[in-house]
């Protein structure tokens, strides 16, 4: 385990900086960052090509920056995960780093000797998963206010269109054609969309979108040049309003609003090339929230994709329940002849179990009649 440990505590050392930039608070004890959470204003005026060329500095420079115990939780010997609030934007984001077996040597080859012959059993793969839940207008309920002066604060810059944190929900993957497939077959917002190959990306990536306005929007060349830079290291890049798992329920359709980044772990252990992709992500709740509101003809669209699912359900969620009605009257209907049963004699009993098969025949006759 010592040498996952040490991988974790790598990945940390190389991003903890870039964390601290964007976000107050970076892992589980409120380490605080060095400067205060940016702004859209801000990350506008910076830029991301110098960020990520200071970032990628101090992920390549290999200074040993002291990583607090409190960043990094060990969930198990393959899984280290951290956590950043307290951003624009941004309510929340949790990120997974996902390690190979190292300390069991023959459980990990078995691990790859398996996938050699099994389609279904995935290659092990050492990966960063992360996910930033967006605020979405919702501020006021989300972000504790110790006082009702901050509370106030807080609905004063979030109130306005021009201030709001919400946008038009949709989903938009640019994705590594490897990761397509199994995206496809195991997350039902990816089932939305369209596969549309484009010229801009590299001929190993795609787009996955429900919408070529939605394409146009959030294909920037910032982002096009982070999935080149990342090259075979990148996975996915996916914003999303829509479950993973397809809703059963009336409530699980409910839009959760969030981006998700996948990561390959540079096997040279240098984070340059996936800096800026991983920067790119911190940043692109920023642009969505100030580029993601489509023409009505596009809205309308997607809100009926959305609709029909909830009609699909509601339908389902109705038919069940004229089943439970159902099955409660014939119980009721059982319990009323078993109790009139009780309180006959053996011949009343008799008389009424003849009438009860002569109802059940006449009733069998007059459906064999009606399918002639």
């Amino acid at each position: 385990m010592g040498k996952n440990r040490r991988r974790a505590k790598k990945w940390a050392q190389a991003h903890l900086p870039i964390l601290q930039s964007e976000f107050a608070v970076v892992g589980y004890g409120g380490v605080g960052g060095a400067r205060r959470a940016l702004s859209v204003d801000n990350v506008q005026a910076e830029g991301l090509a110098k960020a990520s060329a200071t970032a990628s500095a101090s992920a390549s420079s290999g200074d040993e920056l002291e990583v607090p115990a409190s960043m990094l939780k060990e969930m198990s010997g393959t899984e280290f995960v951290t956590y950043a609030t307290g951003r624009q934007n941004v309510a929340f984001m949790d990120v997974s780093i996902k390690l190979f077996r190292w300390y069991n040597p023959l459980y990990m080859l078995g691990d790859f000797a398996v996938s050699m012959f099994f389609d279904s059993w995935p290659v092990p793969v050492e990966r960063v998963e992360c996910t930033a839940y967006s605020f979405d207008g919702k501020e006021k309920d989300l972000v504790p206010a110790p006082s009702a002066v901050e509370k106030e604060l807080i609905e004063q810059r979030t109130k306005g269109a021009a201030n709001s944190s919400s946008y038009d929900g949709f989903v938009f993957a640019v994705v590594h054609k490897n990761c397509m497939r199994k995206l496809r077959e195991d997350r039902y917002d990816i089932s939305l969309t369209f596969t549309r190959d484009n010229p801009k990306l590299p001929q190993w990536a795609t787009v996955m979108s429900e919408s070529a306005e939605i394409t146009d929007t959030m294909l920037t060349a910032d982002l096009i040049k982070a999935v080149e830079d990342a090259g075979e290291d990148f996975e996915y890049l996916i914003i999303t309003d829509q479950p993973l798992d397809k809703p059963t329920k009336l409530d699980e359709t409910t839009p959760g609003k969030r981006i998700n980044l996948s990561l390959r772990l540079p096997k040279s252990g240098s984070y340059t090339t996936t800096m800026p992709i991983f920067t790119y992500f911190l940043r692109l709740t920023d642009r969505v929230v100030s580029a993601a509101h489509f023409r009505a003809e596009v809205v309308r669209k997607l809100r009926n994709t959305r609709d029909e699912e909830t009609r699909k359900l509601r339908r389902a969620h109705e038919v069940e329940k004229s089943e439970e009605r159902k099955l409660q009257a014939e119980k009721v209907k059982k319990e009323e002849r078993d109790r009139l049963l009780r309180g006959m004699s053996a011949e009343e009993q008799r008389k009424f179990l003849e009438k009860e098969r002569e109802r059940e025949t006449k009733r069998g006759m007059k459906k064999a009649t009606r399918k002639g």
